[in-house]
This record gives C-alpha cells, sequence and structure tokens, in this order.
C-alpha cells in the first residue's frame, strides 16, 4: 500500500474512531446532560452548575433482534422546548407547569439496528427511555434481556438505600414488596443487606448536593426494575426481576411489539433537599392513558384491622368502625381480610348500605391471588382473571362500594404489572378507585390511571403493631420517606395512630413511641389522596377536644407543596396548601429537643395557631407570632411533631 493510502486509511480510521458528544441543558442552563458514543459505548453524565453530580454512565438495552450495547454511534440529534401545564388531584399539588428542553439520540450499532434515547431535562430533574422504532428483516417484535443502564456517582457520596429481597420470600411467600429497612448515610461500596441489589427510589447525598434516582411510566408493557449492588466501573446497574418472583409465574424478561419505548428512569438533583421533596417528575413525562369515567373523591377513612386486626372484621365491629368515620367526618371506612367468610356477601349489602345512610362509603380488601402467593386471605381469585374482576366490580358498584385495597402480589415481572393495569382499567368502569399493598411502586400512576389512589410499598404502620422494635423506629421512617419514598409517588402508610398503645384495650400490649402531636403532623407529612387516620372509638372520649377538632378536618389534597427544613431519617419540616390554608407539619425523630428557626413567608407578620408538645411530650394548642420575616422560632420536643396553621 502507498504511503498516500496509508494516509487516508489512517484518516478513515480516526474518523471512525472518532467519539460524538451532544449536550442538553435545562431552561435555565443550570443542569446538563452530555451524552457521547466514545469507544462503541453510549454513556451519560450530569450536571448542576458545573458540579458532577452524576459521573460517567451507561446506557443501552440488550434485546433478542440485536445488540444495543457495543458498537454504538450516534447519527442524529434533535432538541426542542417543551411546555406543558396539567391539574391533577391526588399528588403534592393541584397544578403543574412543565418545561424541558427534550433531545432525541438515534443511535446505530454495527448491523445498522437503530435505537433512539429521549431526554427530558428540566430545571432539577432528568428524565430518560430507550425506544425502537424497527426491527431488522421486519422483525415485529422484540425481548428485552436487560439494560446496561447504570447511575454513577462522585466519591464520598452516602447513601439512603433499601435492599431489594428474593422471591417467595416473607409471610406466605408474598415478598418481594418493597418493605425492608432503609440504611441512612451508608457507603457506595456497601454490598445490599440480601445481595440483590436495591428497590427504588434510591437518595444519594453528594458533597456538592443530593441525587433522587428512580423511574415512572411503567405499566403491563414492561416489568419494574430495581438497581444493582454498586461496581466501581459502572456504579448501580438497572436490574430486572428475580426468575421467582411472582410464584415462578411469567419471565423475568420483557416482551414488547415494535415500535417499542421503555419507561422512564429519573434522575433529580439539588444544591440542597427542597428539589428532592418537591420533584414532580414521576407525572411530568407521563400522560393519562384513559379518561376518569366517574368524579372520584379524595378522603379520609377509618380501619379497624391495624389494631383489632382479623378478629374484628365482623358486622358489629365495621358498624362502629362506620359510626366514628361517620361522628369525624370521613368519607371512607376501609373493611379488611376476611369479609367474605366472617360477614359474607349478603350481609356486606347491609353493611354497605348501614355505611352509606351514616355519609360513608365503604372500601374493601381483596387478596390479589390467583397462583402467585400462599396467603389464605379472602376473598380470594375475585381479581385474577377479566372474567372474575367484571363480575365483581359490577356487584361492588351496585351496592355501592367505592373503593378497593389489594394485596398481596410479590414481584415485577411483566406479568404481574399487566395485572396491576388490568385492575385499575377494569376497576375504572365501575367507579371504583384501587389502592395496593403487599406490593410494588407506583410509577407515575396517579396520572396515568385516574383512579388509583397509593400504594403501601413501604415497612409500613401495621409493623408499629407487630412489634416494638417497629414502634421505636416510626419516627425515623416516618421523617425519611418525604425524601425518597414518598417524594416521587402516593404513600399508603396506613394510619395516624392516636391509641397510646397497640391494642383494643388501649392498656395492653407496647406503646407508641411518638407523640400525639407527631401523629396528627404526620397526616400532613405523608401524601395520599386518601389518607387513613387510625382511630378507634375509645379515642373520641381520651383525645382533648382540639386534637378531635383538627383530626376532624385534616386535609387529604394539597394544592402546593414547599420544603422547609430537615435531614432525611432525623426531622422533617414541610408547608403544604389546601385552598387558601397553609399548614406547616414538623417530625423529629431525635432524642434531643430540636431549636428551629423556620422560614414560613405564607405566615410573615401574622399570629398563627401552634399544635406543639410541652417539654414532657405532652399535646398542647397554643399560638406562635411569625415576624415580618417571616421566621417562627420553635421547639419540637424528641419524637414529637409540629403544626402551624
Amino acid at each position: 500500500m502507498t504511503r498516500k493510502l496509508l494516509f487516508v486509511a489512517a484518516l478513515m480510521a480516526v474518523g471512525l474512531c472518532r467519539a460524538e458528544e451532544v449536550k442538553v441543558k435545562s431552561p435555565s442552563g443550570n443542569l446538563e446532560v452530555t451524552i457521547s458514543d466514545e469507544g462503541g459505548k453510549a454513556t451519560y453524565c450530569v450536571s448542576l452548575d458545573g458540579k458532577q453530580m452524576v459521573t460517567k454512565s451507561n446506557l443501552g438495552l440488550n434485546t433478542s433482534i440485536g445488540d444495543l450495547i457495543n458498537g454504538l454511534k450516534i447519527v442524529g440529534s434533535k432538541t426542542e422546548a417543551v411546555e406543558k401545564q396539567y391539574d391533577i388531584r391526588n399528588i403534592k399539588t393541584s397544578h403543574v407547569d412543565y418545561k424541558a428542553n427534550k433531545l432525541v439520540l438515534t443511535l446505530e450499532n454495527q448491523q445498522k439496528l437503530q435505537m433512539n434515547i429521549t431526554f427530558m431535562v428540566s430545571d432539577n430533574d432528568v428524565a430518560f427511555r430507550y425506544g425502537i422504532k424497527k426491527g431488522p428483516r421486519d422483525k415485529q417484535r422484540t425481548l428485552i434481556f436487560g439494560e446496561a443502564t447504570s447511575f454513577n456517582f462522585p466519591d464520598g457520596t452516602t447513601t439512603f438505600i433499601t435492599p431489594q429481597i428474593g422471591p417467595e420470600t416473607g409471610w406466605a411467600q408474598t415478598k418481594p414488596s418493597y418493605e425492608e429497612g432503609y440504611s441512612v448515610d451508608g457507603k457506595l461500596t456497601d454490598k445490599s443487606h440480601y445481595g440483590r441489589g436495591y428497590t427504588f427510589p434510591c437518595l444519594f447525598h453528594l458533597s456538592e448536593g443530593w441525587a433522587l434516582v428512580s423511574e415512572t411510566g411503567t405499566t403491563g408493557t414492561y416489568c419494574g426494575t430495581h438497581l444493582s449492588d454498586y461496581q466501581p466501573e459502572s456504579g448501580y446497574t438497572i436490574a430486572f426481576p428475580d426468575k421467582g418472583e411472582n410464584g415462578g409465574f411469567g419471565s423475568e424478561f420483557v416482551a414488547m411489539s415494535l415500535p417499542a419505548e421503555t419507561p422512564w428512569r429519573t434522575i433529580t438533583v439539588g444544591k440542597t433537599l427542597k428539589p428532592i421533596v418537591e420533584t414532580t417528575v414521576s407525572y411530568d413525562v407521563v400522560d393519562p392513558l384513559y379518561e376518569p369515567a366517574y368524579d372520584y373523591k379524595s378522603g379520609r377513612y377509618t380501619w379497624s384491622w391495624l389494631l383489632w386486626q382479623d378478629g374484628a372484621t365482623n358486622y358489629d365491629d365495621q358498624v362502629k368502625l362506620i359510626d366514628l368515620a361517620s361522628i369525624m367526618g370521613y368519607e371512607y371506612c376501609l373493611v379488611d381480610a376476611l369479609w367474605d367468610a366472617q360477614i359474607g356477601r349478603d350481609r356486606m349489602v347491609e353493611l354497605s348500605k348501614y355505611a352509606q345512610s351514616k355519609g360513608v362509603s365503604l372500601m374493601l380488601w381483596y387478596n390479589s391471588n390467583g397462583a402467585w402467593n400462599d396467603a389464605p386471605q379472602g376473598p380470594r381469585n375475585c381479581l385474577n382473571s377479566s372474567l372474575a374482576r367484571n363480575r365483581e366490580f359490577a356487584w361492588l358498584q351496585k351496592i355501592g362500594v367505592k373503593g378497593i385495597k389489594v394485596d398481596f402480589f410479590g414481584g415485577d415481572k411483566q406479568e404481574t404489572l399487566r395485572l396491576y393495569e388490568d385492575i385499575m382499567v377494569d376497576a375504572n368502569r365501575y367507579d371504583i378507585q384501587v389502592i395496593f399493598h403487599g406490593c410494588t411502586l407506583p410509577r407515575g400512576w396517579e396520572r396515568m390511571f385516574p383512579n388509583y389512589v397509593a400504594s403501601e410499598a413501604v415497612l409500613a404502620s401495621e409493623n408499629v403493631f407487630f412489634g416494638e422494635g417497629a414502634a421505636i423506629h416510626e419516627p425515623f421512617d416516618l421523617c425519611l420517606h418525604p425524601f425518597c419514598r414518598n417524594a416521587i409517588a402516593s404513600m399508603d402508610w396506613g394510619g395516624v395512630i392516636m391509641n397510646k398503645h397497640m391494642s383494643r384495650d388501649n392498656k395492653s400490649r407496647h406503646s407508641r413511641k411518638t407523640t400525639d402531636i407527631f401523629e396528627m403532623a404526620s397526616g400532613i407529612t405523608n401524601q395520599t389522596s386518601i389518607q387513613c387516620v387510625a382511630m378507634y372509638p375509645n379515642n373520641l372520649t381520651e383525645l382533648p377536644q382540639f386534637e378531635l377538632d383538627f383530626l376532624r378536618q385534616l386535609p387529604a389534597t394539597w394544592d402546593e407543596t414547599q420544603f422547609v427544613d430537615g435531614y432525611p431519617g432525623k426531622y422533617v419540616v414541610l408547608a403544604r396548601r389546601h385552598g387558601a390554608d397553609w399548614y406547616i407539619a414538623g417530625l423529629n425523630a431525635q432524642k434531643e429537643p430540636l431549636k428551629l428557626n423556620l422560614q414560613l413567608p405564607m405566615f410573615a407578620g401574622k399570629v398563627a395557631t401552634l399544635y406543639v408538645d410541652n417539654q414532657k411530650g405532652e399535646p398542647t394548642k397554643t399560638t406562635v407570632k411569625v415576624d415580618k420575616k417571616g421566621i417562627a422560632k420553635i421547639t419540637i420536643q424528641p419524637n414529637g411533631g409540629l403544626i402551624i396553621k
């Protein structure tokens, strides 16, 4: 080969190896995402005000129609500004103005198979997803075996994360169900407790701020994913469900018809925790899948099972909880498991009629089963097929039931996600709202499914009943979730607990470790559009009148949410607005009194009502003068609470 030809060949090789780099910034320019195809690998990184928040991390899909991880080249890009406004009734705010810059990248592998990656970049949020328009040789479908998608963070980052547990574990083989404990300020290199990675959402404390990682837009067209254990080179990688989930039924992979798009991966970043708490990215990048067939109502509900347990699912005890809901002005009463056997369908007709006469609507518990767990509680086999669901929902509508709580799913397979979707879609035709327990994390469902309310997907209040250890841990839990679990989705924690002891007689078993004001404030810091107030008839005579008055008017929906102060697992102070009224709620999980100078511009120069514990942990109602600069000096007692309104 002549020198000239060698020179030309060398130039061509350099051209082929030259990395393409594409950048997209947020509307304000403060947040920047950089995507590269260096070395045939697609990678991205995220910076905020010039500081690295997400370091070099991988992109790509492993599919049955081709390798979309290796040998990739960016062959096209398009950027446009996006603005949309939407109203929503059942999240932390009632109206959202969303502004972002949208980047659509086209990448091609060596066999000319193409994949799109769409990035939506707003001032504190990044969302991205993959798309495949068509396959090779007229292929109309593909399997997704996994993702290269990863999240890497600067050295020194600490973690607030909860481990993924293995399949067919827990009571009656009903896990994984997102009910494990969180580590706090852990090391990136720490191995997960069960060796299976971590469930979403995952909160990270960086030297330059905070990052919250999750996903949204997941339906029955994909599986729910989680994060792997940390690897020094790649960070945390998207992991698919375990083969044994859902009782071993269904594939751990994903089957998609082409063209296809994956769910969104989301990253919220901030110098402070304010963008983390206030983010709406879970809803910003998705749209309603169908119109609500009915005018669904938010509200509060009473629930016998938390302290009275299985034996209370009888007609007479449910009448007591209905009467309590009526006295308190609550809209709903939840009748839990075993009602089919211990009340019966004929008497359930009577019970629903009685509730309606008291201005209360019933919600009924169901087992999701099917064949995927051994949980014996009924009703069973009522929601596991379209025929069974439509028959059951028609009956519920006929007798005036307005909601269901569906329990015991155990997994994130595509097969399981289809069931969630099918339940919500079918329920919408019959004026039924849906709460899930023993379940996966909701991923944008409040906006996608208009009759969806909330999911448990957290180590919730029932554990406060089960053991004193969980009661001791409750303050920590409720000071953590506004920054992670409840920041990205509605959370049915399952009860503002007003009994002093975890028993029906309110004297035996272990005590509650939080103050009354803590519990009342948790009804504000915990966000769900149908809020459980786990009161019992004895509370009507045992609680001070001012507590009863507050609990009667406790809102369940919010028009605006603002972060005021806090640190995950230690304390939290939030401001939420309902109509024209602001509510400031604070919780302290620490062992010492917490003295705060709160910035409350909405109360500047005003005298506001203050609910706070005294030094003995006893509830008081008084007033607080907020100065003209909006500063209020407040002390929150250990395991205590604060409400200003």
